[in-house]
């Protein structure tokens, strides 16, 4: 065939021997990658006449979009919501060492923190795209202080704000300022949440409900002020009651303004949510859930005490407690092992369990025109898994990150 140069001079890269996850399904069909773009095969032969410059074996791999976390706190010894001169290379730790996972971006998360810490931490956040480096910042998610008391959590009492006269202002003031911002976790029955959710929108900041005691018509309203997303779903919120189910009603909620679909994050680690709770969910609205995993410093570390912002955490297992208290404070559990506890808990295909960490989370955020997917002209974020849902290779801009020892999981 005639080469390729009259187009490009970047090399094709053709991935054969795979099944492919793209419209909902597992199609055996190969993946072309060109200058880190997912390149129609159909474009390349009849307008181009060319062919690719090398073949990859994927060995009956699958081939999935790369993870997204919106909701992780550290992990690896680091702690978002601790300012420290040295912020960015924590930063770099955790992306780096998070490629294992299948995780390709991520949202750096700070749980309530005093003013100073967010004025300190976040003019170091700086978004950027995932390489060989490490998986890539879409932006901070931050959760609180304009939280509920009632249902803080592990999140420090005294950190916690409420929004007075100027609300708008009152949230500059406190953050610094909004840049690199992506997701804001707030209470929505709190005073004043209204024209700060409506503020946050307008600047295409996503708004998430959470840590709150909000009744289902307060979350609805919420909801047609802008808001599209619920942290954690079932933690830190009023437990289901049928005469008022709270945030979990907006699940089934016929209040939803047209066009418009309310995403949820679930902590499938089997500790968070008992895997009945995760399957009521999932089937009540399988399209809005997102995987997190909501992980804390002491994430890959050996048992024993970490912290979590300003609270000090023991990890016994998988489990996370403020120290001396039964108090949950976030996971240890990692992406790729929260998509199989999800695809085991709940019995659904392996495209469901894979979109919820990939496609799902690229659509909250507005990002499924180049991420979360494996369409053409899509960013080639991508992951080998093998059939089990193990990942076996991380690849970013179509270039391999990270792969696994030949010597085994």
């Amino acid at each position: 065939m005639p080469s390729n140069k009259s187009v490009s001079d970047a090399p094709i890269v053709q991935f054969t021997n795979c099944r492919i996850l793209r419209d909902h399904q597992l199609q055996r069909e190969d993946l072309w990658v060109r200058e880190g773009k997912i390149l129609n095969p159909e474009k390349l032969f009849f307008d181009e006449k060319g062919s690719a410059d090398a073949q990859l074996d994927c060995k009956g791999s699958i081939i999935a979009p790369g993870f997204i976390d919106v909701q992780i706190n550290g992990g690896f010894g680091v702690d978002f919501s601790l300012a420290t001169d040295d912020f960015k290379s924590g930063i770099d730790l955790v992306s780096q060492k998070i490629l294992s996972h299948g995780v390709t971006s991520f949202c750096p998360t700070l749980v309530t923190s005093p003013p100073s810490v967010y004025h300190q931490v976040l003019p170091q956040i700086s978004v950027r795209n995932g390489g060989a480096h490490g998986a890539g910042v879409l932006g901070a998610h931050l959760e609180g202080p304009f939280i509920s008391r009632e249902k803080k959590g592990a999140h420090p009492e005294h950190c916690l704000r409420t929004f007075e006269a100027g609300a708008f202002q009152d949230l500059l003031a406190t953050y610094g300022s909004l840049d690199r911002v992506r997701i804001v976790t707030l209470a929505p029955e709190m005073e004043r949440s209204s024209e700060v959710i409506r503020e946050l929108t307008k600047r295409g900041i996503c708004v998430s409900l959470g840590h709150s005691v909000a009744n289902l018509s307060q979350a609805e309203e919420a909801v047609q002020h802008g808001a599209t997303f619920i942290t954690h779903l079932f933690n830190a919120m009023l437990p289901f009651h049928h005469r008022d189910p709270g945030i979990v009603g907006l699940l089934t909620s016929d209040k939803i303004p047209p066009g418009r679909r309310v995403f949820y994050g679930m902590i499938s680690d089997g500790i968070h949510t008992n895997p009945a709770a995760l399957r009521i969910a999932h089937r009540a609205h399988p399209k809005g859930l997102v995987l997190v995993t909501d992980a804390i410093a002491g994430m890959g570390l050996a048992p024993g005490r970490h912290t979590l912002g300003q609270q000090v955490v023991e990890i016994d297992g998988l489990n996370t407690y403020i120290a001396g208290t039964k108090t949950l404070s976030g996971s240890v559990a990692t992406m790729d092992t929260c998509v199989r506890h999800f695809q085991e808990a709940t019995g659904c295909s392996v495209e469901t369990a894979l979109e919820a960490a990939s496609l799902h989370p690229a659509q909250l955020l507005g990002i499924e025109h180049s991420k979360g997917t494996l369409n053409y002209d899509s960013d080639a974020d991508f992951l080998m898994l093998n059939d089990s849902l193990y990942v076996q290779a991380t690849y970013i801009a179509g270039q391999e990150v990270w792969r696994q020892d030949a010597s085994g999981m």
